[in-house]
């Protein structure tokens, strides 16, 4: 069995050496994303791994059908980048990474604190030796009404992890789940939308929740809200947001992904003229915390992903039950 790693990346390396070597598996690795060039590198492989930087939609679908290869894993849990209509026409399965949901959880928990406690001014003030405390006061968790919206792994685990700090919690999910323990309530989206002092996405990107966070969405939210997105950038509208925080209907923002983020994230592009004017405007608001897309970014998860890379394509080859097929 033969698979290629594309967008391999150094933390990657060993942990996918390691899983072909115990699955038996030939293993090439490239850096590279897949293209109608790269995908030289496919001959005779029944099965490619990539992230984010490639599409796996159009010609490229094509191309892979007619190689002959079988199975594309995307080592990330989302999967937005994959046309799962037109991989299905072509034969080809699909799947996605897994990893545990407490590094995304435990990264919103603090970006939801920052966020609270002003952090981001704190941090500047202090770097220039400025120790005052006018416009830092902050809010107490405790004191307020949290807004889940999605409850899935990654959703449950931050209302599992916002149980102790007593805040109330209201959580809204396309089909309501089971609680199982956990104390929060399911209302409507706009019930959220209005009761929440703080609202975290936790949702998949999707033609039915691109841009849901929006100029008519934002209208209804209580004055001051705080809003987090861990999850994709496209949920939200960036011009409305800004419009957000200008009027400061927004109070603060904490984001780790952004629209348009694909070439400028997880690159060093210090050198360079950004394109992205949303991205290089909304950062320098005092109330707007933004990080690299690194809510993943643990040591646990980078070797999950690793793994599951490689375990998801031999599962699917052997037919064995894999709970991440995606189609």
């Amino acid at each position: 069995m033969k698979i290629v790693a594309y967008e391999v990346r150094e933390d990657e390396r060993e942990e996918m050496k390691r899983e072909a070597d115990r699955l038996g598996v030939e293993l090439i690795q490239t850096p590279e994303a897949l293209t109608e060039e790269s995908l030289k590198l496919a001959d005779d492989a029944d099965g490619v791994t990539v992230l984010t930087k490639t599409r796996i939609e159009g010609d490229i679908l094509d191309l892979i059908a007619k190689k002959g290869i079988k199975v594309v894993a995307t080592r990330t849990i989302g999967y937005d980048h994959i046309d799962l209509n037109a991989a299905k026409n072509n034969g080809v399965h699909i799947c996605n990474g897994n990893y545990d949901p407490d590094g995304v959880a435990e990264y919103t928990i603090m970006l939801i604190l920052m966020a609270l406690r002003n952090y981001k001014q704190a941090l500047f003030r202090a770097n220039a030796n400025d120790y005052s405390l006018k416009g830092l006061m902050g809010k107490e968790l405790r004191n307020l009404t949290v807004g889940i919206v999605g409850t899935g792994k990654i959703g449950r685990k931050v209302i599992e992890m916002l149980q102790g700090f007593g805040c109330k919690i209201l959580a809204y999910n396309r089909s309501e789940r089971e609680k199982e323990g956990l104390r929060f309530e399911y209302c409507s989206l706009e019930e959220l939308y209005e009761k929440s002092d703080v609202i975290s996405l936790h949702v998949p990107l999707a033609t039915t929740t691109r841009y849901m966070i929006n100029r008519e969405s934002i209208a209804k939210m209580k004055d001051g809200v705080v809003l987090i997105n861990c999850a994709r950038g496209e949920l939200m509208c960036m011009d409305d947001i800004i419009k957000g925080i200008e009027s400061e209907k927004i109070g603060a923002l904490g984001l780790d992904v952004i629209e348009n983020e694909e070439g400028i994230y997880h690159q060093d592009r210090r050198s360079d003229i950004l394109s992205n004017r949303n991205m290089a405007y909304i950062r320098q608001f005092p109330n707007v915390t933004m990080t690299q897309h690194m809510a993943f970014y643990t040591r646990e998860a980078v070797e999950s992903m690793a793994r599951g890379g490689i375990q998801n394509i031999v599962k699917c080859l052997q037919k064995e039950e894999n709970p991440n097929m995606l189609c």
